[in-house]
């Protein structure tokens, strides 16, 4: 365990280094000026130019490379252009944010998509079971930012029960939350459904019903435990995926997460800020991907990390 640790965290550290890399390269390579984004409509050329030199920006790119790495390594990831504040303190506001309504849509997944898969899984190839695949595939095929509006215009605007932006109380919570949920609740649900039929299908499970073991042992005990690791799996990488921000669900709901703060840095080429991002958000998806990998042998014995099961 020591050494898949270590081996681990290095491949983490190596990747989170190689991505920032990535992204000092586009978002530079890419069109557009920071300094004409940061300038008053009225600036002349010489305010371009002193801009530029401010930001360090009239450098060759691998000077302003080499600038990069050495503030990396000592925790500066400069100041943002647009905040005027350092870049990765207004990263760090925001992400509680963010990951409040990760934590919020992930919960709300797990508490309904595995009882529904379950469900579906028992009742296989059933009239009530095709019905609720319907829904699931429907949920799956509605964009966010369509789901966004519709719960907006009914929850908010024909009957306004909930907030319709921000986060000035718990409420304001739900409809993001449930916007981010429906995606996520028709492919749980369709995963945990393939696995369980798959589960209930198995040699061992005949067996044990052969044995008298009652038929809620059967699923929550046997083919359920059977199923976890690839249902961990998909809701870690759901959660990672949510920690880097639900733009479209952020933007629509005006939510003050990373989402919409890169929206913004990348409207303003606020280069800083787009790094910071990257580091904090990718830092945390790395983390939890970590925790997943390391939470396989406590949910199936078999698993032995670092070696063949």
């Amino acid at each position: 365990m020591p050494i898949y640790l270590a081996r681990r965290i290095g491949q983490s550290l190596l990747t989170v280094f190689l991505t920032l890399t990535t992204v000092f390269l586009l978002v530079r390579l890419a069109p557009g000026d920071p300094a004409s984004a940061y300038a008053a409509p009225s600036a002349t050329s010489a305010d371009l130019a002193r801009i530029r030199e401010q930001f360090g920006l009239d450098e060759p790119l691998f000077v302003q490379y080499g600038y990069f790495v050495r503030d990396l390594f000592t925790g500066d990831l400069g100041t943002s252009y647009s905040f005027h504040s350092p870049a990765l303190d207004v990263v760090l506001d925001r992400m509680p944010y963010t990951i409040t309504l990760a934590v919020s849509a992930i919960a709300v997944t797990t508490l309904v998509a595995v009882p529904l898969g379950v469900w579906m899984a028992r009742r296989a190839d059933t009239r009530r079971e095709l019905g609720a695949n319907v829904l699931t595939i429907a949920g799956q095929s509605m964009p966010d930012f369509w789901t966004g509006v519709m719960l907006l215009t009914v929850f908010a605007v024909l009957v306004p029960v909930l907030p319709a932006s921000g986060f000035t109380s718990w409420s304001g919570l739900v409809l993001p939350t449930v916007t981010v949920a429906v995606l996520q609740l028709a492919l749980i649900s369709r995963l945990v459904r393939r696995e369980m039929s798959t589960a209930l299908a198995s040699s061992y499970v005949t067996v044990a019903r052969s044995r008298g073991v009652s038929e809620s042992a059967l699923t929550w005990r046997y083919a359920l435990a059977n199923s976890s690791v690839p249902l961990v799996t998909a809701l870690g990488t759901r959660f990672a995926a949510l920690l880097n921000g639900v733009v479209v669900v952020e933007v629509v709901f005006g939510w003050p997460g990373v989402g919409s703060l890169v929206v913004r840095a990348l409207e303003t080429r606020d280069y800083p800020l787009i790094q910071a991002t990257v580091l904090v958000t990718a830092t945390l998806a790395i983390l939890v991907q970590l925790l997943v990998d390391l939470a396989y042998p406590l949910l199936d014995p078999r698993v032995r990390l670092g070696k063949a099961a």
